[in-house]
């Protein structure tokens, strides 16, 4: 991921930012849970062939990927459905590879979410959430990436696209321009509309852009991309203190929370996942988790998993 990108990340002050009172109302406001919160720890891919002999097994064909994958982690950003709208085959083969719980999070196809109408006009939109919706119960919160030129001055235009949404496809959407960041009310504002169509504001922690680490919880779900730095010691550090965050929503009674850890290449995404979700694991117990059970490294040898 090369938004935010730093070069010298080690100068950076990861401290998380307070909640702002909008997240503290929104999380007041919530009804209560009937089971207990869920959390959906994951990657932005499985066609990672460096995985094999560490996520997959030493033999794994490219065909099983998926499979193996979904054994590992609960949830995956789909990064795919960004560059094309998959067919029904697609979607049923993934569907089969995977275990019940497993939540695909499919990131918007681009003609929607960088198309002027936004993909209304040409009902893409339509047809894109046409295609996700036989995910069925598999179907995760959808993930929309606004282009970086896209500012808050085209606010109309959101609160167009979030009319035209269909309700029950849960909807988090990611805004980069700093426009919409530069003073409090447009902040506000934003995550006014958002929560008025009970859509998340995606929270983004990454190096370079600390204004995007928002805070901001707009509805009974959070989605969090976090950029990491090549397993360095803040990496460590940075998610300890998100999973004491994680733990105070999940006690004020947020529903669900999807975490999307990224690191270079993402190659060693799987490892500081596995990290995120022991961590959970011990400090959240009450959290209802699926996280990834990795080779063991001792003395720089590396034990079979399989």
């Amino acid at each position: 991921m090369k938004f935010g990108k730093s070069e010298h990340p080690e100068k950076i002050d990861f401290a998380l930012v307070p909640d702002p009172e909008f997240t503290r109302s929104t999380l007041a406001g919530l009804p209560a849970r009937s089971s207990p919160a869920k959390i959906y720890a994951g990657c932005t891919g499985w066609s990672m062939k460096e995985w094999v002999g560490n996520v997959y097994p030493q033999k794994a064909k490219t065909k099983e990927y998926l499979k193996y994958y979904g054994q590992q982690f609960n949830t995956i950003e789909l990064n795919t459905t960004h560059y094309r709208i998959p067919t029904l085959e697609t979607i049923h083969n993934w569907k089969k590879a995977t275990p019940k719980d497993f939540r695909f999070c499919p990131k918007v196809v681009k003609q929607v979410s960088h198309a002027r109408d936004m993909g209304i006009g040409s009902g893409l939109m339509t047809k894109f959430c046409e295609s996700i919706q036989e995910l069925g119960e598999q179907l995760g919160p959808c993930f929309m990436q606004l282009p970086p030129y896209w500012g808050a001055d085209r606010y109309a235009q959101l609160d167009t696209f979030l009319k035209n949404w269909p309700k029950s496809i849960q909807l988090a959407v990611e805004v980069r321009h700093p426009s919409w960041f530069e003073t409090p009310q447009e902040t506000e504002k934003l995550f006014s509309l958002l929560r008025a169509y009970h859509v998340s504001a995606v929270i983004t922690d990454v190096a370079g852009r600390r204004d995007v680490l928002h805070q901001g919880i707009t509805t009974n779900f959070a989605m969090i991309r976090w950029v990491g730095n090549g397993l360095i010691d803040s990496d460590y550090s940075r998610l300890d203190e998100w999973i004491q965050r994680l733990k105070e929503w999940i006690t004020q009674g947020i529903h669900e929370i999807y975490f999307f850890p990224h690191e270079p290449d993402n190659l060693l995404a799987p490892e500081i996942t596995l990290y995120l979700t022991q961590k959970i694991k011990e400090r959240i117990p009450e959290a209802s988790l699926r996280g990834p059970t990795l080779p063991i490294f001792e003395d720089g040898g590396q034990l079979g998993l399989f």
